[in-house]
């Protein structure tokens, strides 16, 4: 009897397996909700098991194919105009699988590091921003973070959502602002796949493929696997990665008050972990009990931690009250009425470091909790246990700039062959310090996704903005460096860039007035991508002519003509250096002249070359179009940078 039922048993088992490897599996981003790009053929593919007919119908038309050896599953269904919405069904002879409310129009990728990734929830204005973001027309897909050393056929589970109060606060703003701006001007829905990671470097993003023959660094390893080349698996990554999902502090508590935290460890915060934790990325709990007068119970009040790396949930008396996904935004989350007591509070803070420094860091005054106006210093001694860290895992030390294409692997490459307008992209802060090398890189990372999806489609990206302290005097700058290269970048056909010099904070690397960099790209998308009759960028220097004591120098796309942002009824220009035979660069004055400046100063009677915004902060910088852009900071020498090995 026993044995019947074994076999019994194993035959429904066998039954369920092969059920499991029957069934249609679509890649996340075929979902509902999503925006099919319009004007093209739509690839839909995904896997079943081998020699499974497929087929998937939309809009009336349907079409089929069968599966390989591997699985894999291709159709190509005709080019829609924009419209919707739409349902789609998936059908094979056992299951159907229907995704709904589908539309039909742009789609941008949106993509970099941290100021792409900075979300909604962190703009001027965010709540008015966010309370304002019900926008039926455009569609949000967030792609979760995934390092491979393996091109992979799927993203990370993540599926498009309508765009609301709900689902935009963690989008990317400048994402969102594009797509805000941009929609109306166009007509048509917009979808937005927003897929970054702070402080990560060109190389991460580019294809070993490409690597290997564009970059110096990766040249040697040609023919060779990429894991090969690396020397080590991704195995303990993914350990590592599934075990950051089931952390322990969530499955057994820890933030509640009752939960006893023997054995925990002392740490003063603020301050960045690595003296107790050196080299650990991960989740960390800290923990804080302070004892409130009575008068406080039930009393609203609000928690401030400051700056955090990277992320955090923050908890008080066992109730969530805020989180955000994002690295040194300071916190302050509102503690509704009812969570506060009189005698001991309990606050818990679980961070998520994904690299480099951890923990809270602000300064001293800016953690505290604040009721009735009187503020209570949470600054001092927390209790802390790390969760789950690199080092259990063996995966210390490896972030997303280990090794080339190990961001292009699992969050751009399952998405080639998805149809897209064009990309728009911010980053090159990590790249700053080698400025040169990214005359190389950048092209070739552009060119790369191009060739990978099949067209050229339209690039974008956001210039630097200025930042660090205001030089006294006339210096080299990586960060200018850095600028000149993506100016460089503009040789390439179908780009564009939104200058952003004079919006960036001095002592921020995240400038929070995202808006204005919407709608910059969203006006250079207008002129590049569709080729409306605007003006999408700033004055583009094209010459110089030396005439005595004097630089006369000629722009291109002025519009209307020059001017300068402030209006200054003189005329007068700021940002602007000169030097002469000797390089030895001073502040020059300068004025505009119908199209073309002049430039000069008494301390250089023999001009050679003039500088614009050669700073990493030129934040006073002028010049502007009839449309009201910045020119792009720029030399008319050629003297070895600083960045040039």
């Amino acid at each position: 009897m026993k044995k019947g039922i074994y076999l019994l048993g194993l035959g429904v088992l066998l039954l369920l397996c092969m059920d499991l490897q029957a069934k249609v599996r679509l890649p996340h981003f075929f979902s509902s909700n999503m925006v099919l790009q319009r004007d093209m053929p739509i690839r839909v593919w995904g896997k079943a098991d081998k020699n499974e007919v497929i087929s998937v119908a939309l809009n009336g038309s349907v079409q089929t194919a069968k599966t390989g050896k591997d699985g894999i599953w291709r159709v190509e269904l005709p080019a829609m105009k924009a419209g919707g919405p739409y349902d789609m069904q998936i059908e094979s002879a056992e299951e159907t699988i229907g995704l709904t409310n589908i539309l039909i129009g742009d789609v941008w990728v949106c993509s970099g590091q941290s100021n792409m990734e900075f979300g909604l929830n962190n703009v001027i204005n965010a709540g008015q921003e966010i309370a304002a973001s019900t926008l039926p027309d455009i569609r949000l897909l967030n792609v979760p973070k995934n390092m491979q050393s393996k091109e992979q056929f799927d993203l990370e589970p993540c599926e498009w959502t309508a765009c609301n109060p709900q689902t935009s606060p963690l989008f990317t703003a400048v994402g969102y602002f594009f797509g805000k701006e941009l929609q109306p001007e166009i007509g048509v829905p917009v979808g937005l796949i927003h897929t970054s990671w702070g402080g990560t470097d060109i190389e991460t993003w580019t294809s070993w493929e490409t690597a290997v023959k564009t970059n110096d660094t990766y040249k040697k390893y040609a023919g060779k696997d990429q894991e090969k080349a690396m020397g080590y698996s991704m195995d303990n990554i993914r350990l590592y990665k599934e075990a950051l999902k089931k952390d322990k502090g969530l499955v057994q508590k820890w933030y509640v008050p009752a939960y006893k935290t023997k054995g925990w460890k002392t740490m003063a915060v603020p301050k960045v972990w690595e003296a107790e934790l050196a080299n650990e990325d991960g989740i960390v709990w800290f923990r804080k009990t302070i004892d409130l007068p009575a008068g406080v119970t039930g009393k609203k009040a609000r928690i401030n931690l400051g700056a955090v790396d990277d992320e955090d949930l923050t908890y008080v008396n066992g109730v969530k009250v805020g989180e955000m996904n994002f690295w040194m935004p300071n916190r302050s989350y509102e503690i509704p009425a009812g969570v506060l007591k009189g005698g001991n509070n309990v606050i818990a803070v679980r961070i998520t470091d994904t690299g480099g420094l951890g923990g809270i860091l602000g300064k001293a005054k800016e953690v505290y909790l604040e009721i009735d106006g009187q503020r209570y210093s949470l600054a001092g001694d927390w209790v802390y246990k790390p969760s789950v860290v690199t080092s259990m895992y063996k995966v210390s030390g490896i972030s997303p700039n280990s090794f080339s294409s190990l961001l292009y692997n699992g969050m751009v490459h399952p998405l080639i062959g998805y149809g897209i307008k064009g990309v728009i992209w911010y980053q090159g802060e990590n790249n700053a310090g080698r400025a040169y090398q990214y005359r190389t890189l950048f092209p070739a990372m552009i060119n790369d996704w191009r060739q990978q999806w099949g067209y050229e489609f339209p690039f974008l990206w956001v210039q630097l903005a200025n930042f660090m302290a205001v030089e006294d005097q006339p210096k080299d700058s990586d960060w200018a460096e850095l600028r000149e290269a993506q100016n460089m970048t503009l040789s390439l056909p179908k780009t564009g860039q939104a200058v952003i010099t004079d919006i960036g904070e001095a002592f921020d690397i995240h400038p929070k007035n995202k808006q204005e960099v919407g709608k910059r790209l969203a006006k250079a998308a207008l002129q590049v991508a569709y080729g409306q009759p605007v003006l999408g960028e700033g004055p583009v220097y094209k010459s110089m002519k030396v005439e005595g004591e004097k630089v006369i120098l000629t722009f291109g796309n002025v519009g209307d003509g020059l001017t300068t942002s402030d209006r200054n009824r003189y005329g007068y220009v700021n940002g602007f250096s000169i030097a002469g035979a000797d390089r030895k660069f001073v502040w020059a004055k300068a004025y505009i002249d119908g199209n073309k400046v002049v430039v000069f100063s008494e301390k250089v009677p023999n001009p050679v070359a003039v500088r614009y915004g050669w700073s990493n902060n030129p934040y006073d910088d002028n010049l502007v179009n009839s449309a009201g852009l910045l020119a792009s900071p720029f030399r008319t020498d050629q003297w070895k940078g600083i960045t040039e090995k």
